[in-house]
């Protein structure tokens, strides 16, 4: 992407801002999701696998939004799209706790879910996009300050979640009520957003990012943090509960620990990154998410499981973010590349939870998780691909 007329510094930190905001509103909510999964999975009266499956209606519709987000962002800017998509979550979302939680029905759930997919892909990529262009313009590592935002969101929709199931407020009220504090605030943020750029920046096909070796490369290892990420997120809490016999409330508990171990990792990521270089912050990333999940799976006892939580979350910080950033090392069809990497990233985070709860009625919900673990030998073999590659002339 190249600059034409560049945002004065305030208005550029004020989009920062707004981006950061709207990555935490996204957070928020997909954790107010989180803590009714077992809910939803009551008042339907569905096994893992059947939860799985209905999980699988939010992946069908983001996947099928994914490609096409890229193309809507270039044309209408990714402030229209993050509004376009938080209001497709908001109706989405809030369908869905009603379908569930009053009419208890799957098919109506399932609608649901599949809308609010189609809201969560294109809103993922648009605030992917802009936030690599934020940082461009800066000059300096904040992606992975954006993610954070996103964690520090899913932290207060969790902290939200746990005394409201504890007091066992209706599911369509927690909900409804979250989406509506979404749609408000996203919509008020998505106007600070930079401007659409000139459409001779993208001369060449969105699609043909999709044959670069590297940004595959790159995105094989975005796709296995994503889904470590991701089946925490969706599976963290009932394999807490399945697997060690726990309250409801203390497998909210152990959910919002793992969101508060990313955090840190990427609040203090950019620091990190600076100094020892995305290469091998990456290999220790990897090496830490399979050891914790490890720890998880395996600890049997409060302690280990709860270092585990904390190790996997502190893995999973970074890969993600650091993805988004790689792919737009280089400014010319950054929004192309973004979108590619985005598309493989959220497809992972989205089809891969579902489809460890089919595994996990055969293994257990806890003992699915292994595959997640062997996903990070893979994933470090990739890292060489997200090394820093700067344009000639520039510098960052």
């Amino acid at each position: 992407m190249a600059d034409t007329s560049p945002p004065a510094p305030d208005a550029l930190l004020r989009t920062r801002n707004a981006v950061g905001l709207t990555f935490g509103l996204n957070g928020l909510l997909f954790a107010t999701l989180v803590a009714r999964l077992p809910d939803i999975r009551e008042h339907l009266d569905l096994d893992n696998a059947a939860l799985g499956l209905l999980l699988l209606a939010i992946s069908i519709g983001s996947i099928l939004a994914l490609p096409a987000a890229g193309r809507l962002i270039v044309r209408y800017g990714a402030g229209q799209v993050v509004r376009a998509g938080v209001v497709a979550c908001a109706v989405g979302l809030s369908a869905a706790g009603v379908a569930a939680g009053a009419l208890e029905s799957v098919p109506a759930t399932a609608v649901g879910f599949f809308v609010y997919g189609i809201g969560i892909g294109i809103w993922d990529v648009a605030m992917n996009v802009e936030g690599a262009e934020v940082e461009r313009r800066l000059a300096r590592t904040v992606m992975p300050r954006f993610h954070a935002g996103w964690s520090l969101g899913s932290i207060a929709g969790a902290g939200v979640g746990i005394p409201l199931t504890a007091v066992s407020l209706p599911m369509p009220i927690h909900l409804v009520g979250g989406c509506v504090v979404a749609l408000l605030v996203v919509w008020g943020a998505a106007a600070t957003f930079l401007p659409p750029e000139p459409a001779v920046e993208h001369a060449e096909r969105p699609g043909s990012a999709w044959s670069e070796p590297r940004l595959l490369a790159i995105g094989v290892m975005v796709l296995a943090f994503a889904i470590a990420e991701g089946s925490a997120n969706d599976w963290l809490t009932l394999g807490l509960i399945d697997g060690y016999g726990v309250e409801h409330w203390v497998g909210v508990a152990g959910f919002s620990l793992f969101v508060t171990a990313m955090t840190a990792g990427r609040l203090l990521g950019p620091l990190v990154l600076d100094r020892f270089g995305r290469a091998p912050v990456l290999w220790a990333s990897c090496a830490a998410a399979c050891a914790g999940i490890l720890l998880v799976v395996l600890g049997g006892h409060v302690v280990p499981v709860a270092i585990g939580i904390l190790v996997w979350g502190l893995g999973s910080a970074l890969g993600f973010p650091v993805g988004m950033s790689a792919a737009a090392d280089d400014p010319v069809r950054a929004a192309a590349r973004v979108s590619v990497v985005s598309t493989i990233g959220y497809g992972a985070f989205l089809a891969g939870p579902p489809l460890l709860g089919l595994l996990g009625d055969h293994v257990g919900t806890l003992d699915a998780l292994l595959v997640v673990a062997a996903l990070m030998v893979p994933a470090a073999v990739a890292v060489l691909a997200a090394r820093p590659r700067v344009p000639a002339g520039e510098s960052r």
